[in-house]
């Protein structure tokens, strides 16, 4: 009797690659957008007309409130960062939590959570920052969390957006390239170009009913410029 399945001689199998998951986003990245989505259902599903004015009036970025205008009070210190985690609609919401995703994930790997945290704060403070000095006696509310995510856009300039996913989970690759070289970059030159049309162009974006407040371009720019410029200070010296 022979044995059809023979077990020596057997070639070795080559090792097969590991496979990527189909999302692989950091969980920081994960957080930050159901922060954004919960607020949105919250305000569009749990608050009457009243409450939602009042909770923007808490948590919106509104710029005649550093003009002398108003006395200072507790929101005053607050709303530069809460503002990012309101949106209009579920338009604006979508449109911002998929350039988080793409952007933010392998930003988020190369600096690890603390620092991205901190990208985030600052970025989107400099963005509502650059808006005030524009229009410091607008009563319109300033939300959304384009000026954050901007600067994740101006980080990844500066990588050329080059991704490495050999370890398991893309992330910017290689140094942080000056300026200068940037600047050469045909691909990096053409993104940067675009994307100072489309602001320019779309000038601002409007929300909720019979509200005249905007997301501006001045918040986009930013928070761009902050992040292409200061992303070394938030690369540890081990990266």
């Amino acid at each position: 009797m022979t044995n059809e399945h023979p077990t020596e001689d057997t070639p070795p199998q080559p090792d097969q690659p590991p496979r990527e998951p189909i999302f692989n986003i950091p969980g920081i990245v994960v957080l930050l957008i159901a922060l954004c989505a919960a607020v949105h259902v919250i305000r569009v599903y749990f608050l009457s007309i009243d409450a939602d004015t009042g909770l923007l009036l808490r948590a919106a970025f509104i710029p005649v409130r550093y003009s002398g205008v108003f006395d200072i009070d507790v929101y005053a210190f607050t709303t530069p960062f809460t503002y990012t985690f309101l949106h209009g609609d579920w338009l604006h919401l979508g449109i911002n939590m998929v350039w988080l995703a793409a952007f933010g994930s392998p930003l988020a790997n190369r600096m690890g959570v603390p620092r991205f945290v901190l990208f985030w704060a600052v970025t989107g403070l400099a963005a509502a920052a650059l808006h005030w000095a524009v229009h410091p006696f607008d009563q319109g509310p300033l939300i959304g969390a384009s000026g954050a995510i901007s600067g994740m856009m101006g980080a990844s300039a500066r990588f050329a957006f080059r991704i490495d996913r050999r370890g398991g989970r893309a992330a910017f690759a290689g140094p942080v390239l000056p300026i200068g070289e940037v600047l050469r970059s045909r691909s990096v030159v053409t993104f940067l170009a675009f994307w100072m049309i489309v602001n320019l162009a779309t000038g601002f974006y409007g929300f909720g009913p019979g509200a005249e407040a905007a997301i501006a371009w001045e918040a986009h720019i930013g928070g761009f410029v902050t992040g292409f410029f200061g992303l070394p200070y938030f690369l540890g010296k081990h990266r």
